[in-house]
């Protein structure tokens, strides 16, 4: 069976490794957790550290972005789309005005 540890545990876990006091083996050993798995909640802490520290106007403008990048995506793919009907419309003779 599968063990599943709770936000506040594994953030414990984490700001220990990340301090470094002790060694992942005696955190593994103190927390009964596997040492991969401590290294695998210490960086994805330390990839979203950064994040917590950023203003409201910084991620307003990272949303704004993966906006418009999924707007572009969407309009290329219509844009391919388009041609391919395009094409098929001219081999059954249709004019498409």
């Amino acid at each position: 069976m599968k063990k599943s540890y709770t936000a506040g545990f594994k953030s414990r876990v984490a700001i220990e490794a990340i301090k470094g006091e002790k060694t992942l083996a005696e955190l593994a050993s103190i927390y009964q957790v596997h040492i991969s798995q401590i290294r695998q909640w210490k960086s994805k802490a330390m990839e979203a550290l950064p994040r917590v520290f950023e203003s409201k106007k910084e991620k307003r403008q990272q949303e704004q972005e993966i906006g418009i990048d999924d707007v572009y995506k969407r309009v290329g793919q219509l844009e391919v789309e388009n041609d391919f009907l395009k094409k098929k419309y001219r081999q059954f003779g249709i004019e498409l005005k």
